[in-house]
């Protein structure tokens, strides 16, 4: 049990710490008139100490803000940096692009293009590549894709996953056991029950009741949930999944953007999944904006076979930017000398290292709290044993508990993802940094449970 009016006044003096740290970063936030929400996108909001830190530089796993204050960094961008802040070879690639190449925006294609796709097809299996801009448009262009080929309007999904911000995806299970929209769903263009379906997670039983309706057009899926806590399948779980698409003739859309870390091929390669569609953005450029969806022989060749569907021009993905030199130059990089096998292994190792020193401090002081790790990653919830569902997973957060946690942390020099209880291991993170994290934590729970 937590001493709730102690976790208020740890967090009042870990507020007032804050303050103290970061002077610049405060002034910086207030100064910001001109920004919606005062910051350049509004999920940089998601802060615990009541201003966002201000960047200066980031290295490898460290990041410097303006105050002066270092940071391990376990956050790595929620995944977008898992190949570590500018990587020597990421840095080199995309500065000989610009530099001794140019040609940032041409429209044309690069050969460095068919070396990322024969990479991405070997890593997960998919046969043929196309790139956008992020995760999120690859997601839409894949809803797209399969509706047409499908001629089926909806789309399922699990409640509480995390597709970026794909309007179908906005839904989640009911008190009713049936599709409602997400609280706090903006601007959604029509009722989403209209567009989609929810099954809970690691429930095949209410898979299949919702793909009874026969309206399905693809279930799209992340193979473990990673924005509410890791809820990891269960047993059986995904295989159950793809003999129940393939039972009612729905397409199964696989998005692993953040379940890459479970290693080189993601889940997909380690777990043999078997999806018609691929997706997957962030971490296979190093940093620069990027996605892209494979898809399967027979489906590759089904939908170019369809001369009434438009799929060059206006029908087509991405816009202007998608496939440009520069992101394709720093995916080859990234994909060829930054998240290789060997350095996968190297992270995973770390994580588990992670995982297990904080499991023992739950047990050392008798927490009602579990961690997941899903390879380079490990997340935290207040719950034990740990949710098997996305809207458990949900209940089990506890927004003054995290706070607290959050900058306790960011005070003594280590960051976590900051809208949950992430870490993420990447190639130049090491076992010195993985112990002082798990020494600083020990530290808040004593304050806390003392």
């Amino acid at each position: 049990m937590i001493n709730r009016e102690k976790l208020a006044t740890l967090n009042q003096r870990e507020q007032q710490t804050f303050l103290a740290r970061n002077p610049k970063s405060k002034a910086a936030f207030e100064k910001a008139d001109h920004l919606f929400g005062k910051v350049p996108m509004t999920w940089m909001n998601k802060k615990a100490g009541g201003f966002p830190i201000y960047l200066d530089r980031a290295v490898g796993n460290r990041i410097w803000d303006i105050d002066g204050n270092e940071y391990i960094d376990f956050a790595l961008g929620d995944t977008g940096a898992m190949a570590g802040h500018s990587a020597p070879e990421v840095v080199e690639a995309i500065t000989h692009r610009v530099k001794d190449l140019g040609g940032l925006t041409t429209m044309l294609p690069t050969e460095d293009a068919e070396w990322v796709a024969k990479n991405l097809s070997e890593r997960f299996g998919m046969a043929k590549w196309s790139f956008s801009l992020t995760a999120t448009d690859a997601n839409r262009w894949a809803i797209r894709l399969v509706r047409a080929i499908t001629g089926k309007p909806k789309i399922l999904f699990n409640a509480y996953c995390y597709h970026g911000s794909v309007d179908e995806a906005l839904i989640v299970v009911g008190p009713d056991g049936e599709g409602m929209s997400r609280p706090g769903n903006v601007g959604s263009p029509v009722d989403v029950t209209h567009t989609s379906r929810v099954a809970e997670f690691n429930d095949l039983a209410g898979l299949e009741r919702q793909l009874k309706n026969g309206d399905v057009a693809a279930v799209l899926m992340e193979p473990a949930l990673t924005n509410i806590g890791i809820v990891l399948p269960e047993p059986g779980y995904l295989q159950g999944v793809r003999e129940l698409t393939r039972k009612y003739d729905a397409l199964l859309i696989i998005d692993e953007t953040h379940t890459f870390s479970a290693g080189y091929g993601g889940m997909t390669k380690r777990d043999n999944l078997e999806p018609d569609v691929f997706v997957i953005g962030k971490a296979i450029a190093g940093g620069i904006p990027t996605g892209t969806y494979g898809l399967s022989t027979h489906l590759a060749e089904k939908i170019l076979s369809r001369t009434d569907l438009d799929l060059v021009d206006m029908g087509g993905v991405g816009g202007t930017l998608a496939g440009n030199p520069l992101q394709v130059a720093a995916m080859r990089a990234t994909l060829e000398k930054v998240l290789t096998e060997e350095n996968f292994k190297y992270m995973i190792d770390l994580a588990t290292v992670f995982t297990d020193g904080v499991n023992e401090l739950f047990d050392k002081y008798n927490l009602s709290w579990s961690i997941n790790q899903l390879g380079a990653r490990a997340e935290y919830r207040f719950a034990k044993p740990y949710p098997k569902t996305g809207t458990d997973a949900f209940h089990a957060a506890d927004a003054e508990l995290e706070d607290y946690l959050h900058v306790y942390l960011a005070n003594r020099g280590i960051m976590l993802t900051p809208f949950h209880n992430m870490a993420l291991m990447c190639p130049t993170t090491t076992l010195a940094d993985v112990e002082k994290h798990n020494e600083v934590f020990e530290e808040a729970i004593k304050e806390l449970v003392a």
